[in-house]
């Protein structure tokens, strides 16, 4: 391992011990607490573990080879707006989601400006006549990278979730930059998840120190990025085999959005009825009722990291197939995605546990009869 990878690792998790450590310090603004939709910890939490994912990148920049740093620093550089947004959410609780997206489209664009990279092909004959078009490839490209990033967002909601998954599709990545020969590229995915597993071993499975969403938007961003560099530095890798490695987050976020715009709400409204919520209440606390909640919390995380490695085991295995053979991958992944969040969620429909369970999206009460009234004898 080189030595700078291994520093990502190693300062990565000593300041995340260390803000575990001091949270008497700073628990005052940096604490998750545990009244909210979404949360299922039992204890108030520091929320900052993003801080020392940063850290270790730096420290990983600050040693890294020529060839790396080329790569790694203006993705540290175009990170800040995503970071300071997120973590000022942290910090404060009072930055909105709209703010944090657009954030995050900022960091895109900026890495756009930085490296002169934008996204200007996806396989799709009219799409990429206007994506050749430098101002619309741009505008795709920070789009893109903020839905990414989100969804990496949406997906933290249990002990090593958001870091194991990223983990998992950087492992993908990586590997896709190994077979093209792109060393340089393939060492940046390593350090990213170098850092995302020092924090990774706090937060699993006891759950001492969260993500964040300074953390979240970050390690998304980062994922985004990469996976454009990866598309645009080697054009036989297709644009659906890096969305095919992302499959389980960008699953997540599409099907959250569009089950928000069929209850009618905002599509930032958080609510209890994602797949890895489903799990929790449908499977773990079903069967493992029994065990200590941060374990029971941490049990859902390993379930989904093997369907997440699904997609991007088979992004692998399909480097320099068709582009339709990644296209259909990507369809059974979702295909699955879909049997088994409606699986779950008419079983919360139809059996709800005692502590209540979440109900289904389409679940709405039905309206009762109104009593004819009785004619007089």
């Amino acid at each position: 391992m080189p030595n700078f990878v291994l520093a990502a690792l190693l300062v990565s998790l000593g300041v995340s011990l260390l803000l575990v450590f001091t949270k008497h310090w700073h628990g005052h603004f940096s604490m998750d607490h545990t009244a909210g939709v979404q949360k299922f910890h039992t204890k108030p939490t520091p929320r900052i573990g993003g801080v020392g994912v940063a850290a270790g990148l730096v420290a990983a920049w600050a040693l890294a080879s020529a060839d790396v740093q080329t790569l790694l620093q203006p993705l540290l550089l175009a990170s800040v707006p995503a970071f300071a947004a997120g973590l000022l959410e942290d910090i404060t609780k009072k930055v909105g989601v709209s703010a944090r997206l657009l954030a995050t489209m900022v960091s895109g664009a900026l890495a756009c400006w930085l490296t002169g990279v934008a996204l200007n092909r996806v396989d799709v004959p009219l799409l990429d006549d206007l994506l050749a078009w430098g101002p619309a490839a741009v505008l795709f490209t920070a789009f893109a990278v903020a839905g990414v990033a989100n969804a990496v967002n949406i997906i933290d909601g249990f002990n090593g979730l958001s870091s194991g998954t990223v983990l998992v599709i950087l492992a993908a990545l990586g590997s896709l930059a190994g077979l093209q020969g792109d060393t340089p590229l393939a060492l940046v995915c390593a350090v990213l998840g170098a850092a995302v597993l020092g924090f990774w071993l706090v937060n699993f499975p006891l759950g001492k120190i969260f993500l964040g969403d300074g953390g979240a938007y970050l390690v998304g961003f980062a994922l985004a990025w990469l996976a454009v560099l990866l598309v645009m530095r080697h054009p036989g890798v297709s644009p659906w085999l890096v969305l095919l490695a992302c499959a389980y987050p960008v699953t997540e976020v599409l099907y959250s959005v569009w089950r928000r715009l069929r209850q009618r709400l905002p599509t930032g409204a958080p609510d209890n009825l994602h797949l890895h919520s489903l799990i929790k209440t449908q499977v773990i606390m079903r069967w493992l009722a029994h065990w200590n909640p941060r374990l029971r919390n941490a049990a859902v995380s390993p379930l989904l990291w093997l369907y997440a490695a699904l997609p991007a085991g088979l992004a692998v295995a399909l480097e320099g197939a068709p582009v339709w053979a990644a296209i259909a991958a990507l369809l059974v992944c979702v295909h699955w995605y879909h049997l088994i969040y409606q699986l779950l969620a008419r079983r919360a429909q139809l059996h709800p546990l005692p502590d209540g369970a979440p109900s289904p999206p389409q679940a709405r009460p039905r309206p009762q009869p109104k009593p004819r009234p009785r004619r007089p004898r």
